[in-house]
């Protein structure tokens, strides 16, 4: 499965995009010149920009760099979710914040929007409550809401930096091997048992040359991908009610003492402390 270049369409008048897609069933690792805004409302899911792979919890706001690679964040899920994502011409934000001092914060923004921001806490919440009131309103009256959106983005400190480098899809395409091969292997086999050969030859490598191209890539090893991977289901399976000992089985661990303390260094707490807290968020 290779990365594939999404051909955004925005309606002729606009300057930007609204929508709510539904993708859950597809796993969808592309790019786009456009910088996209994408809030999404779950249980739990995967959050994959760039080369930083991670979960959430409840919900995320995260903001995405032109040419950034990044999965759907509603890929394998299975409960209700909600999504709102938000996507700007790529010309439109440069055009007007670069010449304009009084948008220097947006601008700042913009060049740290490369390495994937995802934003929590009360600017999440102020943020998600602009982008839900942009749909009842005019062209002119949504652009001063974008542009209110953007300015409350840059000048908050609740932000996470996911990537510490530039991730843009250069460093994606300098290779021959695809990162979308790996993670549909490891998407169909996290629970059975894995094998980093079997994975290797399906992208060409011999495992000692696979494994280095790994680690390059997103900095972590083939095992530590699989672990977080395995992790990040069974979160979501844990908030559908099942036990951890049945949660462990069923995402490939063949020891609960094991799971039960790899999950709580991923996750930083025990999968019962973590089922207790989210289950009725």
């Amino acid at each position: 499965m290779k990365i594939k270049l999404e051909e955004i369409i925005i309606a002729p008048g606009r300057s930007f995009k609204l929508f709510s897609p539904s993708l859950r069933h597809h796993f969808y690792w592309h790019f786009h010149p456009e910088i996209e805004l994408v809030y999404v409302e779950a249980l739990s899911g995967i959050r994959h920009v760039g080369q930083h792979i991670s979960s959430y919890v409840a919900s995320d706001l995260v903001l995405i760099g032109p040419n950034v690679p990044h999965l759907n964040f509603d890929y394998g899920l299975e409960v209700d979710y909600k999504q709102i994502v938000l996507q700007l011409k790529p010309d439109f934000l440069p055009s007007l914040v670069n010449p304009t001092a009084e948008f220097a914060a947006i601008a700042a923004l913009m060049e740290r929007s490369y390495k994937g921001l995802s934003f929590h806490g009360s600017t999440k919440e102020a943020v998600v409550t602009r982008l839900r009131a942009l749909q009842e309103k005019d062209a002119f009256s949504s652009l001063l809401g974008v542009l209110d959106i953007f300015q409350i983005l840059a000048h908050s400190e609740e932000v996470e930096v996911l990537n510490q480098d530039d991730t843009t899809v250069k460093w994606l395409l300098n290779d021959k091997v695809r990162m979308g091969t790996i993670y549909d292997y490891v998407s169909e086999n996290y629970d059975k048992a894995p094998d980093v050969n079997v994975v290797a030859e399906k992208v060409h490598l011999s495992t000692a040359a696979f494994c280095r191209y790994f680690k390059r890539q997103t900095n972590m090893t083939f095992t530590d991908f699989l672990n977080q991977y395995r992790i990040s289901q069974a979160k979501n399976l844990l908030l559908q009610g099942k036990s951890a000992a049945e949660v462990c089985y069923e995402v490939g661990f063949e020891s609960t003492s094991y799971f039960n303390k790899l999950f709580k260094t991923l996750a930083g707490q025990t999968p019962a402390v973590f089922k207790r807290m989210h289950q009725h968020q």
